[in-house]
């Protein structure tokens, strides 16, 4: 996989794009054994976490590190601590249930086009969904090496990650539970539990460098879609305040599943990150030109339109395939 550290775009992306993947292929590749320790297989749907577990931990593990790296993509912005407490993010639920209830009236992840989302106007922009900056964390995103076709995202947060991942889901039927049953049946190690987001799964993975790495895996139906996110470190372990921010970062998460048929199970298309004022640049672009097509294209053709401005003694000719007959008739 390509990792992009999340920031402004610059001409060395694709540089520092490839140094990480040559990084990425002088790591060990997973041997046997962990391929038999019953952890899911590598890919890219929605049933495989192994691999996308790996890119999480060597997240955390670089968070730990403290590199220098770290805080080119991280979030300082004084301003979200400020609004923390103002924000929808706060509305989520406390007590682990069974069923998570009251999504997209209280609580999120949200789609697009519900009333009670909230205001996107200073989210990041992905494509399949919006995410809100978070102060402090780390966006990376998770591309392939070939094509940079984006696959998801991971935020760091202290010591803790979240992967994120939209997918395609039927019309009428949630995809969560039958998903959730193909994690249970295809690892042995796996377990459910009630959880925030209802129905969680805990899964014992066992990483490249052979450490074994609890997370936590939950996801939430939406309207033709599903969105899962896979909660490593503390967070998946443990409650405490790296546990409660991205509790509420997930549940802030506006989904956009766009109206392109997709099968179930399909990740919905995502791509590179885009700031709020490169959203609102993109905007006024489009805007510009629609406006200057409009004008090039000019009013539409009426036939027989009158020129000039209206006039009430204008004179108009009528024409009709009618002709006029005799005003009477003489009878003899």
């Amino acid at each position: 996989m390509a990792w992009w550290k999340f920031g402004r775009k610059t001409h060395d992306d694709v540089d520092r794009a490839e140094d990480d993947e040559d990084r990425d292929d002088a790591q060990e590749e997973p041997t046997a054994e962990d391929a038999d320790s019953g952890d899911a297989d590598s890919g890219d749907g929605p049933d495989d976490v192994r691999e996308d577990v790996d890119d999480a931990r060597e997240v955390s593990d670089e968070s730990e590190d403290g590199s220098d790296e770290e805080d080119e993509g991280s979030f300082d912005d004084d301003a979200d601590d400020d609004d923390d407490d103002d924000e929808s993010v706060d509305d989520v639920p406390v007590e682990p249930s069974e069923e998570y209830e009251d999504r997209g009236d209280l609580y999120g992840p949200w789609d697009v086009d519900e009333e009670n989302a909230p205001d996107d106007d200073e989210y990041l922009d992905l494509g399949g969904y919006l995410i809100p900056a978070l102060a402090g964390m780390e966006l990376r995103v998770k591309a392939t090496r070939a094509t940079k076709q984006v696959l998801g995202c991971i935020v760091s947060f202290g010591r803790s990650s979240l992967e994120i991942e939209p997918f395609a889901a039927p019309k009428t039927l949630g995809l969560w539970d039958d998903v959730r049953a193909d994690l249970l049946d295809g690892n042995e190690k796996a377990t459910e539990h009630p959880g925030i987001f209802g129905m969680e799964v805990e899964l014992p993975v066992r990483d490249k460098a052979g450490r074994t790495l609890h997370t936590r895996i939950v996801g939430v139906d939406g309207p033709r879609w599903m969105l899962r996110g896979i909660f490593s470190g503390p967070a998946a372990t443990e409650p405490g305040d790296e546990t409660m921010a991205l509790n509420r970062f997930f549940a802030s998460i506006i989904v956009v599943r766009g109206e392109e048929p997709l099968a179930p199970r399909d990740l919905i298309p995502l791509h590179a990150p885009l700031t709020p004022e490169q959203r609102r640049e993109a905007e006024d672009t489009e805007k510009k030109d629609d406006e200057a097509s409009t004008k090039k294209k000019g009013a539409p053709s009426i036939p027989g339109r009158p020129t000039g401005p209206f006039d009430s003694d204008q004179q108009t000719e009528v024409k009709s395939t009618l002709s006029r007959g005799p005003m009477f008739s003489e009878v003899r």
